[in-house]
């Protein structure tokens, strides 16, 4: 019996990153979905039909700070332990570091589509956590 593609949710209000991120991932065997603003992201959720295996999060979202949603997820039992990775241009350590505490992996932009499917897959344990981040 087949698996089901993982199903990643990218939270990012810039539609450029949508245009370049949905065919390399969807290519890479995942199955997207998007959200530009945290309401959007919210509403897909807790949207019962579309579970979630993981999510990339912009933290400079229209409608307030990824992480918002991201503390949001962490207090709810059904997310608390959902695999987010932050893709940000964010220089602030003290958000970074924020962000590291609840356990997101953190991609800064501009990125590599290699890089970020080897951070995907390192969030999903599919492969080691490189040794430089492994702190």
């Amino acid at each position: 019996m087949a698996t089901s593609p993982r199903h990643l949710l990218v939270v990012d209000d810039e539609p450029h990153i949508g245009l370049v991120l949905r065919p390399y991932l969807e290519q890479l065997g995942y199955r997207v979905s998007f959200a530009r603003s945290l309401a959007e992201a919210r509403a897909v959720v807790n949207a019962a039909a579309t579970p979630l295996d993981g999510l990339l999060l912009d933290l400079h979202l229209p409608d307030g700070s990824g992480l918002d949603l991201l503390r949001d997820l962490r207090a709810q039992a059904g997310t608390a332990r959902l695999p987010i990775l932050v893709l940000t241009a964010e220089g602030e350590e003290r958000v970074l570091r924020e962000a590291r505490r609840l356990g997101a992996a953190l991609v800064t932009k501009p990125f590599s589509p290699t890089k970020l499917s080897q951070r995907i897959a390192t969030m999903f344990g599919d492969l080691p956590v490189p040794e430089d981040e492994a702190s």
